[in-house]
């Protein structure tokens, strides 16, 4: 079978397989006495027929790929469609908003689910990027010109799906058919005309589809999912464009075939009604409160996120600017497995896939808007491990403290006064510079200068992970914590660097515990240092190289200068209950700001702060509303970089009318029930990129997230 399907079929077995495990209780004492009365239903009935609505807006990616193509006798060579932003990118895939209706029927035997479901959807495929046609002896022929675009109005699928029942919980795969519509134009040169003429074909495409998805069941009627098919509309096939639609005859001739990876959010309505389960019990399936510690852990997340931004001031673009006009999605699923050793040693394992882009491909904004958008964006489904790590726990005595199961933890019962060390993979994020308020673009604010201390340049791959070394000591009223970690091999690379002894990130935080004695309300303070090593440029020798004339640009002169560096900085964090519902944040970041940025974004001084308020007050106490603000900024020399044409890890409109990034953030999380939560949110950013030319932009998105 073709490696292109080798994520998907991965991702899919992956979650077909995690509730099997889930099944399985975990180091229960008496089963027995754990089984539920046979007339409570452990597990969604999901039988009978349904029906639905589902839209992409900006998570599905399809590319035409053209092959040899003629214009008269002339050949041209073998390109793909652009993106929706209009860049020139061959091989890049172009964006759909994709959305449309379906229904099904599904049958069921225990807790396996089998169904037969077609959809029909309307599609938007955005325009290819123009194509250079030189050589023709034309005039003007450096000049460019739309070669051959198409364009994709209809999508329709029959597919069988096979699926697994747990809890409210259907995680299924599914096989099947899938055509679509194609309409092909060629704009070309005409000497007789004078001019440009059009070229026109209509065609229809038969290929098949796999996919998977998750879909939870929100009451006794309603279902909410996110669905992902990959879509393949046959071989390539060559054909000619004439000037009127069907025409044979016309100059232009090329061939084409059309792949797609799709990403829906769906809501499903069941007319007789679905048997679910009761709702489960508060207390923890392994608590310590309960008595079941248990040596296993199993959990799980899926969100998804779709993102636009409207039109904005935008008078001239770079490689790295952001767009106008715009949608895009992202989708993550994540297994958080855990197993016990000893009572002591734990181990931990997270394999996970995201799919998507962020807007503008996640660039233009050094504070991004969308926390999920990742560097490792792909339009399909990309499997990862991104965390597997050991944890050593010494405990030094005195009182305990009792931790419930969760994501990435096993019921167990540690010393308040305890060393913890751990190896492995993960994110710094998970360790340092953390607040109840703001760190997880999963459920609170989006913006990555709201959930992080933006100008800790952390040492991480892509996606934010990186190997190394953990320690902590921890008291009740306090901890002191550090890591030493690989640094990437360049910046913004996916390759850890293995020479740790040479180049390296050294991280280190202190965490105070306080209650505030006239608001009798917890607290907390951060504080964070860094001293990373790693190749990168300094600002000031690019700077000057590129005045002088050695170099075109900013970027060529970073290339031919980049040498292991030093960078060092550090971060105050403050976390601040007011009420037992209301709570402020605030986040202080600098670095020196003397060479490039190496991992996380291009920001040297960051300021934020907000409030989180939960529902309480109108009787929605698991609701969570959240506004704050956050100001970037650049040191002298970096700024000058850039305005020597200079490319950062996220930003670069090749060249800048300096100004300070500021943006607000508001979001509303909607509890619906509790393991899914809805939420909508809006960011204003002005100067994006810090540059005074371009914006302010506002952005628009929702998030639907659920776990187990």
């Amino acid at each position: 079978m073709s490696s292109r399907f080798a994520p998907l079929i991965r991702a899919a077995a992956l979650v077909l397989a995690a509730p099997l495990i889930a099944s399985v209780p975990a180091g229960a004492a008496d089963p027995a006495a754990r089984r539920p009365a046979p007339d409570v239903p452990v597990y969604t009935d999901w039988s009978g027929g349904y029906v639905g609505l589902q839209g992409s807006a900006g998570g599905s990616y399809g590319a035409y790929n053209f092959g040899p193509t003629t214009i008269g006798d002339r050949a041209v060579p073998a390109f793909k469609s652009g993106d929706s932003t209009g860049r020139s990118d061959q091989g890049r895939n172009a964006t759909t908003a994709v959305g449309g209706v379906f229904g099904g029927w599904n049958w069921q035997t225990g807790p396996w689910v089998y169904g037969v479901e077609a959809s029909l959807d309307a599609a938007n495929l955005k325009r290819p990027v123009p194509s250079t046609i030189a050589g023709f002896g034309y005039e003007d022929a450096d000049q460019p010109f739309n070669i051959v675009r198409a364009k994709t109005d209809l999508y329709g699928t029959l597919r069988a799906r096979v699926g697994y029942s747990f809890d409210r919980y259907l995680v299924y795969g599914s096989f099947g058919l899938a055509g679509a519509n194609a309409r092909f134009l060629a704009d070309y040169p005409d000497l007789d005309a004078g001019g440009q003429t059009t070229a026109r074909r209509e065609l229809g495409y038969l290929g098949f589809t796999l996919g998977a998805g998750i879909q939870y069941a929100i009451s006794d009627s309603l279902a909410l999912g996110i669905d992902y098919r990959y879509v393949d509309l046959g071989g390539s096939r060559r054909f000619s464009l004439g000037s009127v639609p069907g025409d044979d005859g016309g100059p232009v001739s090329s061939r084409a075939s059309f792949t797609s990876n799709q990403l829906f959010a769906r809501l499903m309505w069941f007319p007789e009604g679905l048997k679910v389960p009761a709702d489960p019990d508060e207390t923890a399936p392994h608590d310590p409160d309960n008595g079941e510690t248990g040596r296993f852990s199993l959990h799980g997340q899926t969100t998804l996120i779709a993102q636009g931004v409207p039109g904005f001031r935008s008078p001239y673009e770079g490689a790295q600017s952001l767009i106008p006009h715009q949608a895009r999605q992202t989708t993550t699923a994540t297994i958080f497995l855990g197993l016990k050793l000893t009572d002591s040693t734990e181990l931990y394992y997270n394999p996970e896939f995201s799919q998507g882009f962020g807007l503008s491909r996640t660039l233009g904004v050094a504070g991004f808007v969308n926390g999920e958008a990742q560097k490792a964006g792909a339009p399909f489904p990309k499997l990862r491990s991104n965390r597997y790590y050991v944890k050593q726990t010494i405990g030094l005595g005195g009182e305990t403290v009792e931790v419930p199961d969760g994501p990435n933890q096993v019921a167990t019962r540690y010393d308040a006064e305890r060393i913890t060390l751990i190896a492995g993979k993960f994110a710094l994020g998970d360790f340092f510079d953390g607040n109840v308020y703001a760190h997880d673009p999963r459920v609170d604010f989006f913006n990555w200068s709201l959930w992080g201390a933006s100008a800790w340049d952390f040492p991480a791959n892509l996606p934010g992970f990186t190997q190394g070394v953990y320690a902590e000591y921890n008291r009740p009223d306090f901890a002191i914590r550090a890591a030493y970690t690989q640094v990437p091999k360049e910046p913004s690379s996916d390759v850890l660097d293995p020479r740790v002894f040479r180049r390296a990130g050294l991280n280190a935080e202190f965490e105070e515990r306080h209650v505030l004695p006239w608001l009798e309300q917890p607290g907390k303070v951060r504080i964070g240092l860094f001293s990373n090593v790693g190749v990168s440029a300094n600002n000031r020798e690019v700077v000057t190289l590129t005045q002088l004339g050695l170099f075109d640009n900013g970027s060529d002169a970073a290339l031919a200068t980049r040498k292991p560096r030093r960078k060092t900085g550090g971060y105050i964090n403050l976390e601040q209950a007011l009420t037992p519902e209301l709570g402020l944040f605030a986040r202080a970041s600098l670095n020196d700001g003397r060479t490039e940025n190496i991992s996380f974004t291009d920001i040297d001084q960051s300021f934020s702060g907000g409030l989180s308020l939960k529902g309480k007050a109108w009787d929605r106490p698991d609701d969570t509303i959240g506004i704050g603000t956050a100001m970037n900024r650049l040191s002298p020399s970096h700024r000058a970089a850039f305005a020597a044409g200079f490319y950062g890890l996220l930003i670069g409109d090749g060249q800048l009318n300096y100004g300070s990034e500021r943006a607000l953030e508001t979001y509303y999380a909607l509890n619906l029930t509790k393991f899914v939560t809805l939420t909508f949110d809006y960011q204003f950013v002005d100067n994006p990129g810090y540059n005074r030319d371009r914006g302010p932009a506002h952005f628009f998105a929702s998030r639907l997230h659920a776990d187990f």
